[in-house]
């Protein structure tokens, strides 16, 4: 009888040494798969494209203090003795290579986590995609465009139609001025011009992100671009251009023969521009040159010559003005220029940038002047340029080239001082 006891004792002990081990074994596991992260470590496309979907980016470090309070409780584990930080974008290199792009942590039930660090300076910039992290906020294309064609839209930019509005600017204010006294510019040319200038500046923007894209993967405000993401290869991408290509050769093709001409050899630029930011420190200055081409080809269109003394001094004022929105602009990554090796009209004006806009702000209104007179635009003209000056000085003397959002905010207030200028060309011809 004693050796019975002896043997059930025994087996006992063993059973609930048995199940202890299960319980632990199990606990574990649970444990583990609540703080797996949702994606893996090595980046890929459909993870970034995961990330981008939901909007979720981490750009400060996240301490899971309740997290580590229940391990060490359960378990004594010793690893968890230590914050557990998850950063979206490493400020070394190991940390980026290991965590990759666009890390998403899911927020368990019944676990809290708090944020630790300084608190931002701008919270506008955090909900815009401000200074540590990329959020991209949901639009038309993701709310309404099927899921295989939101990749091509957002390539051509479709969704931020402020780079449209820029191109397209300058081609209305020369086929104003190409009116005849007392008319009206030609509508058919405007519909023809507006649909040029979406579709050329689509082929822009999918040229530029074929060139930049090891670039884009290395600029919080880029990384999340279509070809740079992985959303789509750059082979999908050569496809989408040639289709833009060929729109576009259809529109230019319903006009004359010198406009044909003209309108090609700006091709020279769309293609080279992208290449410009690795050579020299005025990139502004080439896309300058690129987007107001259609100052020229407006004019053209409508006359089938150019007068040199109209369209030359309205090709130059819209340069200086691109030097004054695009320098603005490129202030939002002027600290990852730097780490990147590109150059740009915000590094090399740096604390003087103010003064450098100043003075290309001048130079584009004392220009649109002189092509008012040369066209002997009416008093109204003059007018607009008064109220397109105090715009311009207002971007110049009120933005903060620290921040991001108001750099973003400045530049797409531009769209107004094309309309304050065209609407002008227009009275002052109208009423001439």
């Amino acid at each position: 009888a004693a050796e019975r006891c002896s043997l059930l004792h025994a087996g006992v002990v063993a059973n609930t040494s048995s199940l202890s081990k299960m319980s632990f074994f199990r606990l574990s596991r649970v444990s583990r798969r609540l703080l797996k992260p949702s994606v893996s470590a090595t980046p890929s496309s459909s993870s970034v494209f995961h990330s981008q979907q939901q909007n979720i980016y981490l750009s400060q470090p996240i301490t899971t203090t309740t997290t580590r309070h229940c391990i060490n409780t359960l378990f004594k584990y010793p690893l968890w003795s230590r914050d557990h930080e998850v950063w979206s974008k490493g400020t070394d290199f190991h940390h980026e290579k290991l965590l990759g792009v666009g890390w998403n942590y899911r927020l368990v039930a019944g676990m809290s986590s708090v944020v630790e660090g300084n608190p931002k300076k701008d919270d506008k910039e955090e909900k815009s995609g401000g200074v540590g992290g990329v959020k991209e906020a949901s639009n038309w294309v993701d709310l309404y465009l099927p899921e295989g064609a939101r990749g091509y839209a957002k390539l051509a930019r479709l969704d931020k139609p402020i780079g449209t509005w820029l191109l397209a600017w300058p081609c209305m204010w020369s086929i104003a001025l190409a009116a005849d006294p007392g008319s009206l510019p030609s509508f058919k040319m405007m519909g023809l011009f507006g649909c040029g200038a979406l579709l050329l500046r689509g082929a822009g923007c999918t040229i530029n992100d074929l060139l930049d894209r090891d670039i884009d993967t290395k600029v919080d405000r880029t990384r999340l671009r279509p070809i740079a993401s992985g959303l789509l290869t750059p082979f999908q991408g050569l496809q989408f251009l040639g289709l833009q290509l060929l729109l576009g050769l259809g529109i230019l093709l319903q006009l004359n023969n010198y406009s044909r001409v003209l309108g090609a050899s700006s091709l020279l630029l769309v293609f080279s521009y992208p290449l410009m930011k690795r050579f020299t420190f005025w990139p502004q200055a080439f896309l300058g040159l690129t987007i107001n081409w259609g100052a020229l080809l407006g004019w053209a269109a409508v006359k089938g010559s150019l007068e040199p003394a109209v369209v030359l001094p309205l090709y130059l004022s819209g340069v200086c003005w691109t030097l004054v929105y695009d320098t603005i602009y490129a202030h939002q990554d002027k600290e990852d220029d730097v780490k990147v090796g590109v150059k740009s009209t915000a590094l090399r004006f740096g604390d003087n940038t103010k003064l450098w806009l100043t003075g290309f702000g001048t130079a584009s209104m004392g220009l649109l002047t002189l092509s008012g007179l040369s066209a002997d635009l009416g008093w109204q003209y003059y007018a607009s340029l008064v109220a397109a000056s105090g715009h311009l000085g207002w971007q110049i003397g009120t933005a903060d080239l620290s921040s991001r959002t108001d750099c973003s905010r400045k530049f797409v207030s531009n769209k107004w001082f094309g309309a304050i200028i065209f609407s002008g060309v227009v009275l002052g011809r109208t009423f001439q």
